[in-house]
């Protein structure tokens, strides 16, 4: 900071390096299209992960074919070696100059920031008010690429104007960009929307409803199959499932809080006989419910509930994003109530059983955050200092024990309590956050829950919040994109693709279908007149584990010609050993 800066209340930004490359490069973005297309008005360039991205409002409309043109600029500018020249303003001077250059958006952003002094940076031509930091040269930038073009509401605002939005990704070096491009195009060809489509495993249309999923055969299978795991394995660790309803009373979220802290994220009531309705956005109060249909001893806790429970929150269209951001979806819920002295116990074992379940998915690798309040925002939270220091302290002691390294996120806990939250890596290096662990004693105190005892006293249980896949909605996506749809045969939905070489063997191909469904595998048959090799693509495409080939041979012997997915023949065998196997493979939930 220049010397004269000490005089005006100005904060620099700590980036790290990479931030501030990226940062750099949305200004040097800003620069190209303020010299392709004068006249731009420009809002705000931040930078994201892997990039950046500059919202601005052009004097035409650019589509993702005009991003070479505007790339080509930028590495122009970048060439020219223009020194990043720090400098600052006075509030007077700052709104002189968004006059002077017609940058109406700058001006509103000097009114809400409401500073003394205002930071600004210029490179070559171009200026921008800019709390910084920057790179010192713009030849320092040299490894990005812009992707795409979206839209963006003026402070995410749906009734301000709507800009024109320019992503971009910037690396410190060139084998990175390369990458994370490799990545991104690998990403490309996992899209569960598109895989979802040539699979037939679900649909969604504005006919019956954005973000309502339509289950088809393929998918409601492969859904049944996690589902069945999941309340197997919950029954094995002595949960206790539940079913509960689609809509409350108004009056259950406003005693919960939802009414006042996520009323955003609800439906707008209905009437039923006079009395407000609520579509659930969550199933916790039910669980309450049930835990309320009696009283309890302490003798009885833990008492752990768990359902797949449906629940319906208000997603914008614009947020709307195939499985991953839906209106209508499944929360692998369960609800946990315990007394103090076993809490402990109880948060270390939804841990244990998180982690099984990311091995059996195959997500080896994950990701801890702990979430915490904000602490200059107290207001936005449920409960006093007392028991948000409590509740904080006792998830921090059970990851410290348990050595599982963690980040500590401020502003990121759950208006009732804060929460552990555990994301996976995918096949290609992607995170997806999936589990969620929320400690809560506001809630028992909202409801008034009780339990009696050892002193034949009442106290309050401690409850606890937890998700492990997040939604089954979700997760089915991120098990799309992360086997690439080449689901592992325990999931997928046909295991196992007859092809008979011709018309005469399709009574014995009809045979080996009826053998390995009554072993309880799931088989279709290839009927086609199409010649071998296509059938055999198809089943490829169609991504089946595995494809029998029969023929005179075949017919004779009472065996197939087995060709595995991505590892090709392997061969001729019995039907029985083909059964062993595939049962094999299913009953270890082989990958």
């Amino acid at each position: 900071m220049a010397a004269d800066d000490a005089s005006y209340d100005f904060e620099v930004r700590e980036l790290s390096p990479v931030e501030t490359l990226r940062h750099s490069t949305a200004h040097l973005m800003a620069s190209a299209v303020n010299q392709l297309y004068p006249g731009t008005k420009f809002g705000i360039g931040p930078h994201i992960d892997h990039g950046f991205y500059y919202d601005m409002e052009l004097p035409q409309p650019i589509t993702n074919d005009d991003l070479p043109a505007i790339e080509a600029r930028m590495r122009e500018i970048a060439k020219g070696n223009h020194k990043f020249v720090h400098s600052m303003k006075s509030r007077e001077e700052a709104v002189a100059w968004a006059n002077e250059t017609d940058q109406p958006y700058k001006v509103e952003l000097i009114d809400s920031i409401g500073a003394e002094g205002y930071s600004f940076y210029q490179h070559g031509d171009f200026t921008d008010m800019c709390a910084g930091p920057h790179v010192r040269y713009t030849k320092k930038i040299k490894h990005f690429k812009l992707t795409h073009v979206a839209g963006a509401y003026w402070r995410g605002d749906e009734t301000r104007p709507m800009l024109t939005r320019i992503y971009g990704l910037a690396f410190e070096a060139k084998e990175e960009l390369e990458a994370h491009l490799e990545m991104l195009e690998e990403a490309r060809k996992r899209d569960h929307r598109r895989l979802g489509k040539d699979l037939e495993l679900f649909r969604i249309t504005q006919e019956y409803g954005g973000g309502l999923v339509l289950w088809l055969p393929n998918g409601a299978y492969i859904r049944r199959q996690i589902e069945d795991y999941w309340r197997q394995a919950h029954l094995d660790r002595d949960y206790e499932l539940l079913f509960t309803p689609h809509v409350a009373p108004l009056s259950l979220w406003q005693t919960s809080g939802h009414a006042d802290h996520y009323s955003d994220s609800m439906y707008a009531p209905m009437e039923v006989e006079g009395e407000a309705y609520q579509l659930k956005p969550m199933n916790c109060p039910f669980h309450i419910g049930v835990y309320k249909a009696k009283q309890h001893s302490y003798r009885e806790l833990p008492l752990r509930f768990a359902e797949l429970g449906t629940v319906y929150r208000f997603e914008r269209s614009g947020a709307l994003h195939g499985l991953m951001r839906v209106r209508g979806f499944t929360q692998d819920d369960a609800h946990i109530f315990c007394t103090r002295e076993q809490l402990e116990a109880e948060l270390a074992a939804c841990l244990d059983i998180a982690q099984h379940m990311y091995s059996v998915f195959g997500f080896p690798e994950y990701k801890v955050e702990l979430s915490v309040r904000d602490p200059a925002n107290k207001a936005k939270y449920q409960g006093g200092d007392e028991i948000w220091s409590l509740a904080e302290a006792t998830l921090a002691k059970v990851l410290d024990d348990r050595g599982i390294d963690y980040a500590r996120i401020e502003g990121e806990a759950a208006f009732y309590g804060p929460k552990i939250d555990v994301k996976v890596v995918d096949a290609i290096g992607r995170t997806w956050q999936l589990t969620t662990v929320q400690l809560d004693f506001n809630l028992p105190e909202r409801f008034d829950m009780t339990y009696v005892g050892a002193d034949n006293s009442p106290h309050r249980p401690i409850m606890i919040h937890r998700a492990l896949l997040g939604s089954i909605e979700r997760f089915f996506g991120i098990l799309i994109e992360h086997y690439a749809g080449n689901f592992p045969p325990w999931l997928a939905p046909v295991q196992a693709k007859v092809l008979p070489l011709s018309a005469k063997f399709r009574e014995y191909g009809e045979q080996v279908v009826a053998q390995l469904k009554a072993a309880g595998l799931r088989a279709r048959l290839d009927d086609s007149d199409e010649k071998l090799g296509y059938k055999i693509r198809r089943a490829e495409m169609e991504k089946v584990p595995y494809a029998l080939v029969v023929g005179g041979r075949e017919a004779d012997e009472g065996t197939v010609g087995v060709r595995k997915r991505m590892d090709g023949d392997l061969g001729t065998m019995a039907v029985a050993d083909f059964v062993e196997r595939v049962r094999g493979e299913v009953s270890e939930r082989s990958r």
